[in-house]
């Protein structure tokens, strides 16, 4: 089964970071060995995310100037002692790391975890092709407005140009407003068709909880609130190759996302 995932994008601001160390939180949650790479060099955020910031002794630029292995520079989170991060540097650049370096680390630490998270950074530069490197699978997160959909659909025309298979692509809708997506006011037809060209793994509210959580340190998932943490949890599932239905996102009390989408659709068709 393919353990090696990148979650990236077109554009910054669409929540990647959120996303990977919430989903590597559900999976070691779980009971799986993870390995989270912050392969954002230079614009490092993923240890704030995970509330690690203080613990980094060695980087991912360490690594690839042979000063330690891999697996000397990993931090263990401080509760799922499971997971752990391979931070990045704030001091280096993208163009220290080679696409092989990537596909050298990777190699090291494969048989060590169930699952390699990669955290990308934005845009389709070099930064980007040193985190899709080794991948095995692509999760694209995208915002529902046209810009963020069209940038999305650009990045998973370059995956596929570098090799990865349809089924490999999967792709999370972040920032969702129930409230508008009840009036309309937001995800068109034309956008949701776009988003539909590939597997929808995950629907994620636009919701405070998950600001306030991001702000702590403290991914959503251990905070607490069940609400927002099943659906990342039944996004680590749907990875797993569980056949969780969309339909368990439940956004909002007696609905889901999928719900308000159809209805949507629907309309739009009117």
């Amino acid at each position: 089964m393919e353990k090696v995932f990148v979650v990236t994008s077109g554009k910054g601001g669409v929540g990647k970071t959120t996303l990977v160390a919430n989903l590597g939180c559900a999976l070691a949650k779980m009971g799986d060995k993870v390995c989270l790479i912050d392969a954002d060099v230079g614009l490092k955020n993923l240890d704030v995310v995970l509330g690690l910031e203080n613990r980094i002794i060695y980087t991912i630029i360490d690594v690839v100037n042979n000063r330690v292995k891999p697996e000397e520079a990993l931090v263990k989170h401080k509760i799922l002692k499971n997971l752990h991060l391979l931070p990045a540097s704030q001091i280096a650049t993208k163009e220290m790391i080679s696409p092989e370096d990537m596909k050298r680390i990777i190699h090291q630490l494969y048989p060590n975890f169930d699952y390699i998270i990669i955290d990308s950074p934005a845009g389709i530069e070099r930064g980007f092709r040193n985190a899709i490197a080794a991948a095995e699978q692509a999760i694209v997160i995208t915002t529902p407005e046209l810009p963020s959909i069209s940038d999305a659909d650009r990045v998973i025309g370059l995956l596929e140009n570098a090799g990865f298979e349809a089924q490999s692509v999967k792709l999370v809708i972040n920032r969702i407003k129930p409230k508008m997506v009840k009036r309309g006011e937001m995800l068109t037809k034309e956008d949701i068709a776009e988003a539909l060209a590939v597997s929808i793994v995950g629907l994620i509210p636009d919701t405070d909880e998950m600001v306030v959580a991001t702000n702590k340190g403290m991914p959503v998932v251990l905070n607490g609130n069940q609400n927002v943490s099943v659906i990342f949890e039944n996004i680590a599932k749907r990875l797993k190759g569980q056949p969780i239905p969309i339909e368990a996102d439940t956004i909002v009390p007696g609905g889901s996302f999928l719900d308000m989408i159809k209805k949507l659709f629907k309309g739009s068709r009117g």
